[in-house]
């Protein structure tokens, strides 16, 4: 899945790692700050482990791929000068005040190493429990809970921390206010997986409105304890030489240690997913178990409330909030919804207003205000633009928010770097100017010379900005076209950009993407009428996939287009309802069926229906079952929203790390 998993968040993650190949100490920041006692007990299945070594680590903020930080400032000292304090013969371990926070706002977890569950000493057994935050455990004092260690809350940490996360004791991210953002709503995540105090997985999430994938989760448990259950031994045909085999990391090195095969999982999912299923069993600890194997190991959440009602497009913002249009509706019920990073609606029957009327692309500009185009607003029901707040409250005006520009069925929208809003306009039927893009200022206002036209548009369902404010369109009629900041055309007329592998049947192409190396990314939509491709073209709108483009992954009929933050390309197919992801080559990452394991399904045939988070987690609407699903940890994590990767201190690629 990723390449080299250390992605972005630099929160201080506290994370615990008590073998020889622990992080090397970091000094403790000018405002660090005294831990409170914690309490725990570190169990493998359901037998306690004694002599384990408990660390208590942070993440890095050294950049991605540096090492984690350890906080523990007394107990005993190992090979690298790092601290641990030792279970008891329940498997029972005290943490008093003997560390320190690098920083309030650290984020921690706790690592055990080693120690024996009853089969003998095991000193590849790593298990984790994501903390939160340092301010967090000092708020609670004496009445933090009790921190249950186990494989629940080792997978459940493993996957939440898999975009910052190469192995268990390298944790890091670049320390950026953003990638601080990233790794707190992270380390939030396990919390919708299973509870700290029982280490139990989870099947409905704390907000009451998310389906978790209970028996996944214990599934996974299992692997891991098949071996954490055992005297360690990695000969031929004993439970950890399987695990240790099958869950290598994407460069294909051998974990040392269970945690570490967690996470390997978490970045590999469609990699040995039968024999890893194997492991588990009947007799495993963890019930009920999958009872067949799956198809991947991705992890998936599946979210309602808010009124979800036909939702379509979707975007992330700055804090990790995820806005969704919901398409069906009118004047009086249309309705904007919003969801914490941990899927809970912030209002019950979304936010209104504002001209809103069967809502449809949504896009966020630099200043946390919410766009979204309306498919029959307007005093011509041809279309028109709503704006909110960030707090939700309409800044667009009377009946039909912002209109003019010729805005024909709008479909799609994005905005570039000088706050400006463009849109693509879909209605084939269009008299005054068939298939064209408009554009609005930051204040709702259309330019006087817009809508724009030529460069090849031709029914243009999805628009992107690169670096240049240059604006991308995927056309119904197998192109792409590249319009410049102030309109002009600058792909042929009236072809645009064709090749590639751009074949779309009755509807041609659809999603579109930029990557960090300016590359545009687009696909076919046929409704099955054709075999569909994935297409990539230059800055300047050459063709660099093949002729038949990239094909493989679970591909067929994408709908929607995301580039994460190593440059992998995301695809939402809505023939098979999976997802399907590809390298920056365009080399099938994917298994051939795609990633369709927990609830990851019924992604929509539209091109702003998915989108990357500032953690890593891959965010769809659920057209026909009225959802939100959320990919955990799947992808690699991205600055968001979309227009900041165009700003300062980015400015310099259209998809960035945080």
């Amino acid at each position: 899945m990723r390449s080299c998993w250390v992605l972005a968040a630099a929160l201080c993650v506290l994370f615990l790692s008590g073998c020889s190949g622990a992080p090397f100490k970091i000094s403790p920041e000018t405002n660090s700050k005294p831990g409170v006692a914690l309490r725990g007990i570190v169990h493998g299945g359901q037998q306690p482990i004694s002599g384990a070594s408990v660390y208590l680590y942070a993440a890095g903020t050294s950049g991605y791929g540096g090492k984690s930080v350890s906080e523990l400032t007394a107990g005993t000292k190992d090979n690298n000068g790092n601290y641990y304090v030792t279970t008891d013969a329940g498997g029972n371990f005290t943490i008093t005040g003997d560390y320190t926070c690098t920083d309030a706002t650290a984020q921690v977890y706790i690592y055990a190493i080693g120690g024996n569950s009853g089969s003998g000493t095991n000193s590849v057994a790593g298990l984790m429990a994501a903390l939160g935050s340092c301010s967090a455990l000092a708020s609670a004092g004496a009445s933090f809970q009790p921190i249950w260690v186990n494989e629940v809350s080792t997978v459940a940490t493993a996957y939440a921390i898999a975009g910052y996360a190469t192995d268990s004791t390298d944790v890091s991210s670049s320390g950026t206010a953003l990638a601080v953002t990233g790794v707190a709503n992270a380390f939030a995540t396990p919390q919708n997986l299973e509870t700290l105090s029982t280490g139990v997985s989870l099947t409905i999430t704390p907000g009451q409105n998310g389906t978790a994938p209970g028996t996944e989760i214990n599934t996974l448990a299992d692997i891991i304890a098949a071996c954490i259950n055992t005297n360690g031994s990695t000969a031929s045909g004993m439970p950890c030489n399987t695990l240790f085999s099958n869950a290598k990391s994407s460069s294909g090195a051998t974990p040392t240690d269970t945690a570490s095969a967690a996470i390997n999982i978490a970045h590999n999912p469609g990699a040995n997913v039968m024999t890893l299923w194997e492991l588990a069993t009947a007799n495993s600890p963890f019930q009920p178990i999958l009872p067949s194997s799956p198809n991947d190991w991705t992890v998936g959440i599946e979210y309602i409330g808010c009124g979800l009602n036909s939702p379509e497009g979707l975007a992330v913002d700055a804090a990790g909030n995820v806005w969704v249009a919901n398409y069906n509706g009118s004047t009086t019920t249309s309705a904007l919804c919003e969801f914490s990073p941990l899927g809970v609606p912030a209002s019950n029957t979304g936010f209104t207003g504002g001209g809103l009327d069967e809502p449809y692309g949504v896009a966020i500009d630099a200043s946390g205000d919410v766009w979204a185009t309306n498919w029959v607003g307007g005093a011509s029901a041809d279309g028109s633009l709503s704006e909110f707040a960030s707090n939700g409250s309409p800044i667009s005006m009377g009946p039909y928010g912002y209109t003019g520009g010729e805005l024909s069925l709008p479909v799609a929208v994005a905005v570039d770097s000088d706050g400006n809003v463009w849109v693509a306009n879909s209605n084939p039927n269009q008299i005054t100017t068939l298939y064209d893009v408009s554009e609005f200022n930051s204040s709702g206002s259309n330019y006087a010379d817009s809508p724009y036209s030529g460069a090849g548009l031709d029914n243009p369902l999805g628009i992107a900005v690169d670096t240049s404010n240059d604006i991308w369109t995927a056309n119904g009629e197998d192109s792409i076209s590249e319009l410049s900041s102030s309109g002009s055309a600058i792909s042929p007329s009236p072809s645009g950009d064709t090749g590639g592998g751009l074949s779309g049947g009755e509807n041609g192409a659809y999603p579109v993407a930029i990557d960090a190396s300016g590359d545009v990314w687009a696909a076919s939509l046929a409704f099955g009428m054709t075999p569909t491709s994935l297409s990539k073209f230059s800055s300047s709108g050459t063709a660099i996939s093949p002729s038949g483009g990239y094909t493989g992954g679970g591909l067929d009929d994408p709908g929607s287009i995301s580039i994460d933050g190593v440059g992998h390309v995301w695809v939402g197919n809505t023939i098979g309802n999976v997802l399907s992801e590809f390298s920056s080559t365009g080399t099938a990452l994917s298994p051939s069926t795609g990633f369709q394991s927990g609830a990851l399904y019924a992604v929509p045939p539209n091109s702003g229906g998915m989108a990357i988070d500032g953690s890593g987690n891959i965010w769809f609407s659920n057209y026909y079952l009225e959802a939100l699903t959320e990919a955990v940890g799947a992808a690699a994590p991205v600055v968001t929203p979309i227009v900041a990767n165009l700003k300062s201190p980015y400015g310099a690629h259209a998809v960035n790390e945080p």
